[in-house]
């Protein structure tokens, strides 16, 4: 019998995945790239559901185009003012009337734990699209991808992040789903947006070595195979002259690399405002965008994987 491992599961944290089962949703993404510009029945009959309380741009569309894509329907909503929800029904009753209606629900919300609470009270599959400061497992997945993709491998591969560091729920989940591989990790950012304590402090305990720095050196960049760059956030400096001091300074250009590996990959969840050098587009180390287009795939086979 075909073992079907993500068959009917929720999917909330990327820890909740071994590296069999991801390596297993990879392999389906490629199968199914061949449907990314076309359409396919595999999910025809099938209902996704979207509870989307804060605002998103590519990961609603990614889901919503890869479940048509497959020949699947979608409902649900974006703008929580305009459900039962500003009458006062509770999320978790908002989620039991949903599961009426869809096979799987995706969540995406400001809150830690919102996704998980939710999928405890139904009785379909959830995913997490993005919730609190911690955890959006789809997109380290297509983070994932993008370097398996691009780089054939992700065991022994050196991984640069480089940005916000400190409030970033991507390079949480990225980190978290490294953690299945071999690689070496190297962490830059501004002394007030460094990688949390207990992020480090974990690493430790798992015996993972990695490398931390204020400033994108020469040195760094030479070793790294992936520079994950993330945005530095205005809003999260109670100082705006202490943001402008660091803006600058935070911004990958075609200088900084250089020195850099010829294959070196350089990646972004997007979106950017000015921390990667639009110059940068044009040369063959920015993934970024290839990296939407390898969203789309991921999430097509996680739907495909969970719904069949």
């Amino acid at each position: 019998m075909v073992s079907k491992p993500l068959h009917g599961r929720d999917v909330i944290s990327i820890r909740d995945l071994s590296k069999y089962e991801v390596i297993s949703i990879f392999e389906e993404a490629n199968g199914l790239e061949r449907y990314a510009r076309s359409k396919t029945d595999l999910l025809r009959g099938k209902m996704m559901a979207f509870m989307f309380f804060e605002p998103s741009t590519r990961t609603k569309l990614s889901f919503e185009a890869a479940m048509k894509r497959l020949g699947g329907d979608v409902i649900g909503f974006e703008e929580p003012s305009t459900t039962s929800m500003a009458k006062g029904e509770s999320l978790i009753d908002t989620a039991r009337v949903i599961e009426n209606y869809a096979d799987i629900i995706v969540v995406r919300h400001p809150y830690e734990g919102a996704a998980k609470a939710i999928a405890e009270a139904v009785h379909v599959p959830v995913i997490n699209a993005g919730s609190g400061a911690l955890s959006h497992p789809t997109q380290a997945l297509i983070d994932m991808y993008s370097i398996w993709r691009e780089k054939g491998r992700i065991d022994g591969l050196t991984v640069l992040f480089y940005g916000d560091l400190k409030y970033s729920r991507s390079v949480r989940s990225l980190i978290n789903g490294l953690l299945n591989f071999k690689v070496n990790f190297v962490f830059v950012s501004p002394e007030p947006l460094k990688l949390k304590e207990e992020v480090k402090e974990e690493l430790g305990l798992l015996g993972i070595e990695y490398a931390e720095h204020t400033m994108l050196t020469e040195e760094a960049v030479r070793a790294a195979d992936v520079i994950y760059v993330t945005r530095i956030q205005r809003e999260r400096f109670a100082d705006p002259m202490e943001y402008e001091k660091v803006r600058g300074s935070y911004r990958l250009t075609s200088r900084h690399l250089q020195n850099a590996k010829e294959n070196l990959i350089v990646l972004h969840p997007l979106p950017r405002v000015d921390e990667v050098d639009v110059e940068l587009d044009k040369t063959p180390y920015a993934k970024y965008f290839k990296q939407v287009f390898y969203g789309l795939l991921v999430r097509m086979a996680l739907l495909k994987m969970i719904l069949t």
